[in-house]
């Protein structure tokens, strides 16, 4: 089993509903092992859109990096999700953004996710619910690069963890 760390995002529709429906669709493909509170975040790229709900989610998982992508994917498309510009309001984004300590490159999936280290809205839910995971890359813990991100505004709590079960 190997621990995969999931970016979740919606901008469009029913994000809290669809969050939710992607963390249901996450347990088939192993254990949810944490989920960080939900946070309210800025577009980054394309910035004439809706703001974002975003959080992480740890995953105990069997399946390979390559066979959970392609399982995201599909629950991407699950959503509603449609591909059309880079950065565009979508209604579901799930990015696999480390899984424990592989390192690769591949056209395909690389790993980590080569933007993780510069992004707030995927640090701060990182950094919540594992804080002493190392980047591999970069040998520090995800709230080291988050203090070493010039820019965290933008980032605000949402809900707290729990946000999933729908029991607010």
């Amino acid at each position: 089993m190997a621990t995969a760390y999931i970016g979740l995002g919606s901008n469009l529709g029913d994000r809290l509903m669809t969050l939710r429906m992607a963390i249901k669709q996450l347990e088939t493909l192993g254990r949810i092992a944490g989920v960080s509170s939900l946070y309210q975040t800025e577009p980054v790229g394309y910035l004439e859109q809706p703001r974002f709900l975003n959080a992480v989610v740890a995953l105990e998982t069997a399946l390979a990096p390559d066979d959970l992508l392609l399982a995201l994917l599909d629950i991407e498309r699950n959503q509603g999700r449609m591909r059309s510009i880079p950065n565009a309001p979508r209604t579901l984004d799930l990015d696999l953004l480390m899984v424990d300590n592989v390192i690769r490159e591949k056209a395909e999936l690389t790993l980590p996710h080569p933007r993780l280290h510069e992004r707030a809205f995927v640090l701060v839910p990182l950094a919540e619910i594992a804080p002493e995971l190392v980047h591999p890359g970069f040998e520090k813990t995800m709230p080291q690069l988050l203090r070493a991100l010039p820019d965290q505004s933008g980032v605000e709590v949402a809900a707290a963890a729990g946000w999933e079960s729908g029991q607010d």
